[in-house]
């Protein structure tokens, strides 16, 4: 069966990683009471995986345009085809959505993003207390989306590799 290119394999991969620790990141952190040193930093950390999964995302998406995915196999359900194809759409918009929402939060709420503490990001927007409040549910709402789209990609990949046997996960594997 005909797998992705290395170049998409590291993308997928990489993000996933990103992904999922900015998650647990965004847990951990909003759980700690007050603000002490320990979440400040985390919550820098948060940011730069988010803007790396933002500046990935965008190298996947235009590796993705450039290089065409390999084929599903023959037997495949067309329903399963289009249910693959618009869960990849969802998944590549909230790669976009959940940073941007965030990046935009941090801004609204008066607090500049500075990548890996060396690049300060353009303020884009004011201070705006009316917005923060509401970019704070936009982006817990995107990210609840996210993870749960996430988990159904993930269950989906694992119904191919362990019910049906058809070779699909195996063309993301390393």
């Amino acid at each position: 069966m005909p797998r992705y290119t290395r170049p998409a394999i590291l993308f997928h991969w990489l993000l996933a990683v990103l992904i999922i620790g900015a998650f647990t990141l965004g847990l951990v952190m909003t759980d700690i009471p007050g603000l002490t040193p320990t979440k400040l930093k985390y919550y820098s950390w948060h940011k730069w995986a988010g803007v790396s999964v933002l500046l990935l995302a965008t190298l996947r998406l235009l590796w993705r345009l450039a290089n065409q995915a390999p084929p599903y196999p023959p037997g495949m359900p067309q329903w399963e085809k289009s249910a693959a194809h618009h869960l990849h759409l969802l998944l590549y918009g909230l790669m976009f959505a959940v940073p941007l929402s965030g990046y935009f939060y941090t801004l609204a709420a008066g607090v500049p993003v500075v990548y890996f503490g060396l690049v300060k990001l353009p303020v884009l927007i004011a201070p705006n207390a009316e917005l923060k409040p509401i970019l704070k549910l936009v982006h817990f709402w995107l990210t609840m989306g996210l993870a749960g789209a996430v988990g159904l990609h993930i269950a989906a990949a694992l119904k191919h590799a362990v019910i049906d046997r058809d070779g699909v996960m195996q063309r993301m594997l390393p």
